[in-house]
This record gives structure tokens, sequence and C-alpha cells, in this order.
């Protein structure tokens, strides 16, 4: 079984049913708090839920990708606009200590050092895990990024 971190984010519908759903569908052994953060690539959007989960997996990195492809078309995903507004996203963060670089699927994520919506869940989970090219910490990319919005998810009552 390999440790996996996957980044889940949401910004139509009800995003954090939406998150709710992905992470009973995907069984994590672990979650991070749930974040709301401002679009960052395509602005004039709704405003993202973002978290980080944890799974532990036995699939090869190909087979996980077309799993969590699957998920995220039964929720109702559909990619009309690069970046764009999304009911879910699924992203592979970190596959252990694997590295992966095809057409279709780049492991580690090409942009986690640039995201802190994705380094402040992950650090929750795994401050001190070391990216496997650059051999940084969570915490050390994280402090980076320090001056994007991000801030916890309160839902309403």
């Amino acid at each position: 079984m390999k440790t996996v971190f996957l980044g889940l984010g949401s910004n139509l519908g009800d995003r954090a049913k939406n998150l709710a759903e992905a992470r009973q569908r995907l069984q994590p052994v672990r979650a991070s708090s749930i974040y709301e953060t401002e679009p960052r690539d395509v602005p004039n959007q709704p405003w993202f839920l973002n978290q980080v989960i944890e799974i532990e997996t036995d699939l090869l990195p190909r087979r996980l990708l077309s799993r969590i492809q699957k998920i995220e078309r039964e929720m109702g995903r559909k990619r009309i606009v690069a970046k764009g507004p999304r009911l879910i996203d699924i992203d592979i963060l970190f596959f252990a200590e694997a590295a992966v670089h095809t057409p279709d699927l780049e492991i580690p994520h090409p942009r986690i050092a640039e995201r802190r919506f994705v380094l402040e869940p992950l650090a929750e989970l795994a401050p001190d895990f070391r990216h496997p090219a650059t051999r940084e910490t969570i915490r050390e990319m994280l402090t980076r990024v320090a001056n994007q919005s991000v801030r916890t998810f309160e839902p309403r009552p």
C-alpha cells in the first residue's frame, strides 16, 4: 500500500457537500480542515473550498488517476473552461515518493509549491513530508506563499 495525498476543490453548488461526497468515495485515512480560497488563475468565478486528504492505495498512479476521473464524472464534473468553475476537482499531489511525468499525469503535482490553498491543508497532515525532487518540506514551501489569501472555512448553521 502506498500513501497518497490528494487535493480536493469545489466552487459550484453545495461546495462542502461536494467535498464530503468525494471524501466518502475515496475513504481517506486522514483529512485536513477545509479552507476557503479566492480563485487564482481564472479570477471571475466563485471562491473555492479546498481540502487535502491522505489515502492508502495499492493502485498504480495511472489507475488511481482513472479512478479519480471516474469519481469526478460521476459527481457531475464537466471540463469546459481550463481552471474554471467546477463541482469537484481531485488532484494527485504526492504518490509516496514516486515521480511520474506523462502527457496526462505529473506527480508530484507541478504547481504545488505555488499554491497556498494546497500547502496550508497539506501542512496540517504532513508538515515534514519532503518533496521528492526538491527535498523541501511542506512547511518550508508554505513559507514562500504566505502572502496568498486562504482562510479556514466555517460552515454557516
